[in-house]
C-alpha cells in the first residue's frame, strides 16, 4: 500500500507529464487506448469524481454556508467567465462550428478537481479553493446544459435533458457516494490509506480519456490543431486572468485571488471530453479541443502556481535583503 501511495504522489506532482505522455502512446498506438469510450470512458469520469467525493467532509460542506458571499463570487465568476469568454473567442478568431461547441462546452463545465491542488501549492485559499469546486460541480447538472444550450444551441442540437441525466449519473452520484463513504469510514485506518492512493487514480483516469480521444480522433489533429492550440491558449490564459481581476475587484486577499484565478482558469475538461464523445458525435473536433484542455489545464496550472510561488520568494528576498542592510 506504501508503494502505492508513493506512486499516488508522483501521479499528483506529474500530472501533466504522464497525461502529455499517455495522449503521445495513444497518438502513435492508437488501439491501446480505443476501448476508452462510451460507457467505458462515463465510467472513468465516475471513478475520479468518486475520488473527488472521497476527499470532502461536512466541514466543507459548511464552507459553503459559513463563507456565502467568497462562494457567490466564485460561483457567478466560473458559469460567466469561461462560457461567454469561449462564446466571445470563437467569434473572433471565427472557428469552426465543432471547435466553437467544444470551447464553449469546455467553459460551461465546474472548475476542475485538480485546482485544489493547485492552491494549495501557490499558498491560496484552500478552503475556498475546496468550497467552489464543490458548488460549482453540484451546479453543474443545471447550468453547464443550460448555458451550451444557450451559447451553442445555434449551431448543433443540444439535448439538454439527456445532458443533464449524464452528468447526474457520472459526476453528481459519484461524488455524493464518495462524501457518503467518507462520512461513515473515515476514521478507519484502511479507508484512509486507500484515500491516499486515490488522487494517483484519478490522474490515471483524467490520462486515460485523453488518450481515448486521441486515439479516435488523433489523425485529424494535424488538419486544425493551431486554430484548437490558439483557442485553448486563450481561453484559459484569459480565464486566470479575469478570476484574478474579480478577486482583485471584490476586495479579496492575494490568497483568494490565487484561488479564485485558478478555479475559473481550470476546468473539468474531462467531463467536457465525456459529455462531447456522448452527445456531440456529429462533432468530433468538440471532443479533440476539450481533450487538449485536459492537457493544457494541467500543464498551465502547474506553471501558474509555480509563477506565484516566484513571486513570493522574491517578496521573502527582498524582506531579508531590507532587513540586512538596515543592520
Amino acid at each position: 500500500m506504501k508503494t502505492l501511495q508513493k506512486v499516488s504522489q508522483l501521479l499528483s506532482k506529474r500530472t501533466s507529464v504522464f497525461v502529455i505522455l499517455i495522449a503521445v502512446i495513444a497518438f502513435f498506438i492508437p488501439g491501446a487506448f480505443s476501448w476508452v469510450q462510451g460507457n467505458n470512458q462515463s465510467m472513468i469520469l465516475g471513478v475520479i469524481m468518486f475520488s473527488m467525493g472521497l476527499t470532502l467532509t461536512k466541514e466543507d460542506f459548511k464552507i459553503l454556508a459559513q463563507r456565502p458571499l467568497d462562494i457567490f463570487i466564485g460561483a457567478a465568476a466560473q458559469f460567466l467567465i469561461m462560457p461567454f469568454l469561449a462564446y466571445g473567442l470563437s467569434i473572433l478568431l471565427r472557428l469552426p462550428n465543432e471547435i466553437a461547441i467544444g470551447l464553449i462546452l469546455v467553459g460551461s463545465c465546474p472548475g476542475g478537481v485538480s485546482s485544489n491542488i493547485m492552491s494549495y501549492l501557490c499558498h491560496g485559499d484552500v478552503p475556498f479553493s475546496v468550497g467552489m469546486t464543490t458548488a460549482s460541480t453540484l451546479l453543474s447538472p443545471i447550468m453547464t446544459p443550460m448555458l451550451v444550450l444557450f451559447l451553442a444551441g445555434a449551431r448543433i442540437e443540444v439535448q439538454a435533458g439527456a445532458m443533464f441525466l449524464s452528468i447526474v449519473k457520472s459526476v453528481l452520484g459519484p461524488v455524493l457516494i464518495g462524501f457518503l463513504l467518507n462520512e461513515f469510514l473515515g476514521e478507519k485506518k484502511t479507508f484512509k490509506e486507500v484515500q491516499q492512493v486515490m488522487p494517483g487514480v484519478s490522474v490515471i483516469g483524467l490520462a486515460l480519456i485523453v488518450g481515448g480521444v486521441i486515439a479516435l480522433q488523433g489523425s485529424h489533429f494535424f488538419t486544425s490543431g493551431v486554430v484548437i492550440f490558439a483557442a485553448v491558449l486563450l481561453h484559459n490564459g484569459l480565464g486566470y486572468l479575469l478570476g484574478y481581476t474579480v478577486g482583485r475587484l471584490t476586495g479579496m486577499s492575494t490568497a483568494k485571488r490565487r484561488t479564485i484565478s485558478i478555479e475559473v482558469g481550470m476546468q473539468n475538461a474531462g467531463l467536457a471530453t465525456n459529455l462531447a464523445t456522448a452527445h456531440f458525435a456529429s462533432a468530433p473536433q468538440a471532443a479533440m479541443i476539450s481533450a487538449v484542455s485536459c492537457v493544457w489545464h494541467s500543464i498551465s496550472g502547474t506553471l501558474l502556481a509555480g509563477f506565484f510561488l516566484h513571486k513570493d520568494n522574491k517578496k521573502e528576498e527582498n524582506t531579508s535583503s531590507k532587513t540586512v542592510a538596515a543592520q
